[in-house]
């Protein structure tokens, strides 16, 4: 456990808090890498492995971080109260030792889904030695966001045995909502042994240090000898005397977050500790002469951290005070060297200059600062303490005289928020000039170097041209990371804001290095990379410029753009520079004009709709089978994409105004095992939000149409296209938008999560849109979610709101009338005894109600199907009308009504799966099943393995239902295909054509299931390479339904097609059934009494 593989198999590295060569733990092992949580007997709050699990919580992750799905494992805290212990501690083994360079990458989570508000601490990790206290090494900042972010641990020079703990803090919370994953551990082993080249140090232990190194009080040979033999330099022990007289002269007390919990000398913690106050600089005198040399060079280490981190600066006071170095912002929690060179020819003082910010998080530090042999305190003075400084004075801008300082910078035109913000506010454009544009004169000083390792961004001023540019070059830290540099926050933006620039990697080798753009949100963090190039642009700096434009988008909070970079070889010729920065459009006021609102196709563009910045990942422009012609565009979200975090990718339209009800139409697309969901919401001006329509599960590789009402708004407001990364192998797509005044006509489907779909009541008050789980009234799961959560209509029909006899109805929007047969579906559910009759008419919008189903029979709780063919061709209706039974306390629900565009189907004819799914379907409880049954072709699968053909019509563009091999790691998950239920059998045939070749792992398992009890009917493995027939005689004493039970292999494709059942005949044709119970919802014999019906009624019409 000392980042050294001594063994060919790196076995002296496992769990040693990460596993083998690559010092990496992402538990998915259940071994943890050796990390191991502190409480006691395993009870109060406590660290635990944990995967999401099905369904989508509400705390915790959305997935893991390693592998992005439900299925990967993470480190998270329990739930906790006041009653338990409010510390939960996670220890790793015992590590050896570390270099001056290491650190600890990991991925962090901190969600406060409960609402109980987050503590100071919520999350921190300290460093534990046999010798000494422990001491803090990472704070992340206590804000709540349900996302992974990125935390980086510097550990640094630790010389013996080690344990990493990694701490919570809360009072109150939900479990999971303090999670950890993908860690990794970097640049932490010693110099390995090897000759040294020029400009490099020989350590005893035999590795080898640049030069520079030497003398720099830092351990980087790990033995000390680079530290040896350096009398000559002059050492400064400042923090070494007593600062009671600082305290007392700053009027402040110690405030313990707020400072380094470790010096750099020992990194321990062993350190003096104060805060300054805010809006103030401190500045230490040190009088220095030199002896017969005109230059001197001085090292030292700076802690500059958190929101309080204004900058510090290093100036030189002789005959004038100027400045000779600078550092400005927050660079992390850790201790970061500088190297400052003095040009002076007499007696100078040295002065330290610290900027605080009013804020409350983080604070400034400096330690272990040395001068170069040629430095000497001056005999000028009375020096108190030997090797130690004068004076050290903390004292408000205001009070420090201009003759004694360098004036300060004159007082801002604006307030801090207007700074920055992409408007000019003052007369001059003074709040816009020093943020970064190169378009103003002052322009590159708005970048602020935040490198902490061997190379950082320099500004380069070509005094023989009007070149300005930023470039990287060598730097004094010691870390191995890239050169940072970054913005004043800035924003919020508009929706069109781009960044232009031009950017060079020139030099001799074919591979120079890397360069990228990030932005870092003020409350996310570091976000993903809007832009990387990696290679070379040419050889000659002065051809090799490369012109680029990164869209920043709209965002809503202030942000800072920062560049990295990092030269392969820079002590060579190598060169990566920037310039000509300028923010296009950045104004968020600007809104690029729109011919076509919000009514869009995206063949040629977005129209009124852009990407939300502030989500997860975004939509993607889909080329080829699309709705609009075929061949055209769409937008979309892979779910199976595996570089995708997070849960959501948000499409926002642009600000809405009007009193007016609005309908959005679209077209859609849900496909896949496991795609997700879809979301459509209102977006307002406080940042609430609204859900109004949403669709789960696989809908088939086919378009669906899709109607959205948007009541009429007091406000403004954005809609919002929503893909839901709750499943993590399909893809989302939208096409064809539209957006106009009025009603929505009757949806083609209607789940009633979110609203009522436009379906009213009959003013009786009777009919009501809810769930369980908020009146504990009703059926206990709705049909769509299968939770207690989701939405349905139910109707009340106790005889004491509804005598026996009296009807409550139910009644759609209008729809519109088609020249074809319809079939509508829809799901209901009856709970108490006697809770009276449904009975589902289609009213003409001119005529007489036509009755299309009806049923009296007690379901005993359970939802089921029903349907019925409407042949009319005129605008029509839908009414649900619920007669009261004369019961108490009973109910009647409907839920997840649908239409197709043909006849309903003949439960005794074969389902050839070219008109749907003839009233089988996927569950969606995460109980039964992980997966869902897709449906297919081979004509329009693009992504997942086939079958060659269907069994029905034996072509491409016949359909089938398919279970495919992906590459995402759901294999041996399952899913469920359920039948509608079916009367009570002595023998009904069961019959059906299976693909699975004997190249695939997968596994076909044919069930009965009543009263939630499975019967086993057949197991399948594998098959022909062609498609095989199957039939089989079910048996049931009660009522029961067929599922097909699908497993999913490693590889191959499994399949279904042209199934079907005969109720009450067997495999040999024989009668089995005699008697069958009298019940009105034979769907097929009033579908046809219906089409009669609806006949005899034109006939009618027409003799009148």
């Amino acid at each position: 456990c000392d980042f050294v593989c001594d063994c060919s198999d790196c076995s002296d590295e496992q769990d040693c808090g990460y596993r083998g060569r690559d010092f990496v733990c992402d538990f998915e092992d259940a071994g943890v890498c050796g990390w191991k949580d502190m409480a006691t007997e395993g009870k109060g709050y406590m660290w635990e492995r944990r995967q999401r699990g099905d369904p989508l919580p509400n705390s915790g992750p959305s997935s893991d971080y390693t592998i992005g799905t439900s299925a990967g494992w993470f480190m998270a805290v329990t739930a906790v109260n006041a009653e338990s212990p409010r510390i939960a501690v996670l220890t790793s083994p015992t590590i050896h030792q570390s270099s001056p360079t290491c650190r600890l990458h990991l991925q962090y989570f901190i969600w406060d889904s409960g609402y109980t508000m987050l503590e100071n601490s919520p999350l921190w990790a300290e460093v534990w030695t046999p010798e000494g206290q422990p001491f803090v090494v990472w704070r992340p900042e206590n804000t709540t966001v349900r996302s992974w972010r990125k935390g980086i641990v510097f550990l640094g020079r630790i010389p013996g045995p080690f344990q990493i703990h990694i701490n919570s803090r809360r009072q109150d919370g939900r479990s999971g909502d303090v999670a950890i994953d993908q860690l990794e551990f970097l640049d932490c082993a010693l110099p390995a042994t090897e000759s040294c080249g020029d400009g490099h140090f020989q350590c005893k232990q035999g590795g080898c240090v640049e030069e520079r190194a030497v003398c720099d009080g830092t351990d980087d040979c790990g033995d000390r000898t680079d530290e040896e033999n350096c009398g000559q330099f002059f050492c400064l022990e400042v923090f070494k005397t007593s600062i009671s007289d600082l305290e007392c002269k700053a009027r402040n007390c110690v405030v313990e977050a707020q400072i380094p919990k470790k010096d750099h000398t020992l990194n321990s913690d062993e350190i003096h500790k104060y805060k300054v106050a805010s809006n103030s600089v401190i500045i230490i005198f040190i009088w220095i002469y030199l002896n017969d040399y005109f230059s001197s060079q001085m090292v030292m280490y700076t802690h500059q951290f958190g929101g309080i981190s204004g900058g510090l600066s290093v100036l030189v006071a002789e005959k004038q005070i100027y400045p000779v170095w600078e550092r400005g912002g927050s660079l992390g929690d850790l201790w970061v060297k500088a190297e400052i060179e003095f040009v002076v020819n007499s007696t100078f003082q040295i002065l330290f200059v610290a900027a605080i910010r009013d804020k409350a998080y983080g604070g400034i530090a400096v330690d272990d600062i040395s001068l170069s042999p040629e430095c000497r305190l001056s005999n000028e003075i009375n020096c108190p303490f030997c090797c130690s400084f004068l004076s050290l004075v903390s004292l408000t801008t205001e009070s420090v005289r201009p003759e004694k300082f360098p004036k300060p910078p004159k007082k801002p035109c604006a307030e801090a928020s207007k700074i920055c913000d992409f408007t000019k506010d003052c007369p001059e454009g003074d709040d816009e000039a020093q943020c970064g544009d190169f378009s103003y004169k002052q322009g590159s000083k708005g970048w602020t170097d935040i490198s902490v390792g061997s190379q950082s961004w320099k500004i380069m001023e070509n005094a023989s041209s009007a070149d300005v540019f930023l470039y990287v070059g060598e730097s004094a830290g010691q870390q191995l990371t890239e050169a940072q540099t970054r913005t004043p926050p800035l924003g919020p933006s508009g929706l069109a804001c781009t960044l232009k620039f031009s950017y060079s990697l020139t030099g001799s080798n074919q591979h120079i290095g890397e360069v990228s753009l990030i932005v870092v949100d003020s409350v996310l963090g570091t976000l993903p990379r809007l832009w990387e190039f990696g290679g070379r642009t040419g050889v000659n700096e002065a051809e090799s410029w490369v012109n680029e434009e990164v869209y920043i988008g709209a965002r809503d909070r202030r942000f800072q753009l920062e560049f990295r970079a990092r030269a392969l070889n820079p002590h060579s010729d190598a060169r990566i520079a920037v310039k000509d920065v300028h923010y296009v459009e950045c104004n968020p006021q600007y809104i690029p004009s729109t011919s076509d609102g919000l009514s869009c196709n995206f063949e040629t563009d977005f129209c009124g709709w852009y990407q939300d910045q502030m989500d997860n990942y975004d939509w993607s422009v889909q080329n080829g089978l699309d709705h609009t012609i075929g061949k055209g565009k769409s937008l979309a979200v892979n779910m199976w994409n595996s570089t995708l975090r997070g849960l959501s990718g948000r499409l926002l339209s642009l600000s809405q105004n009007s009193l007016d009800e609005h309908c959005l139409s679209f077209f859609y697309k849900l496909y896949g095992p496991q795609t997700g969901a879809l979301n459509v919401k209102l977006l307002f001006k406080d940042g609430s939000e609204q859900l109004l329509w949403t669709r789960f599960g696989a809908h088939g590789n086919v378009w669906q149409e899709g109607h959205c009402p948007v009541p009429q708004q007091m406000s403004s407001f954005q809609l919002v296209f929503e893909a839901l990364r709750s499943g993590f192998d399909g893809q989302v797509v939208i096409d064809d938008v539209a957006f106009v005044k009025g009603s929505c006509s009757l949806p083609t489907m209607c789940s009633f999560e979110g609203q009522r779909c436009g379906y009213t009541n009959n003013r009786d008050g009777l009919w009501v849109h809810q769930t369980w789980d908020g009146t504990r009234i009703g059926p206990k799961t709705d049909h769509s979610l299968e939770t207690e959560m989701g939405y349905y209509m139910l109707a009340h029909s106790g005889v004491d709101v509804l005598p026996q006899g009296s009807e409550t109805t139910l009644i759609s929007p209008v729809r519109y009338g088609v020249t074809h047969t319809e079939c509508v579906y829809f799901w209901y559910n009856m709970g108490g005894h006697n809770p009276g009759t449904l009975h589902v008419y289609v009213k003409p919008v001119d005529g007489e109600r036509i009755l299309i189903y009806s049923s009296d029979l007690n379901q005993e709780h359970d939802w089921h199907l029903g349907m019925g063919s409407v042949s009319w061709h005129g605008d029509w209706q839908l009414q649900f009308v619920v007669e009261g039974g004369g019961g108490k306390n009973t109910y009647i629900a409907i839920d997840d009504i649908s239409f197709s565009t043909n006849s309903c189907p003949n439960t005794d004819k074969v389902c050839d799966l070219e008109r749907g799914l003839c009233g089988w379907s996927n569950t969606q409880s995460h109980h039964l099943d992980q997966l869902d049954w897709e449906l297919s072709n081979l004509l329009s699968e693009t992504h997942y393995p086939t079958p060659p053909y269907d069994h029905t019509l034996h072509n491409e563009r016949g359909h089938f239902l398919f279970l495919p091999h992906t590459l995402r790691d759901s294999a041996t998950q399952n899913a469920w295909l359920l039948s509608p239920y079916l009367p009570p059998t002595k023998g009904t045939c069961l019959y059906f054509w299976v693909y699975q070749p004997v190249a695939s792992d997968s596994k076909l398992v044919i069930w009965t299931l009543s009263k939630g009890a499975k019967t086993e009917l057949l197991s399948i493995t594998w098959t022909e390479e062609t498609w095989q027939h199957f039939q089989l005689n079910v048996t049931s004493e009660t009522d029961y339904q067929i599922v097909f039970e699908g497993f999913k292999g490693t590889k191959g494709v499994l399949a279904l097609d042209d199934f079907g059942y005969t109720v009450g005949l067997n495999c040999a044709g024989e009668q089995t059934d005699q008697t069958t119970r009298t019940s009105s919802n034979n769907s097929g014999v009033i579908a046809a009494s219906v089409v009669v019906a609806i006949l005899l009624m034109v006939t009618l019409a027409v003799i009148l």
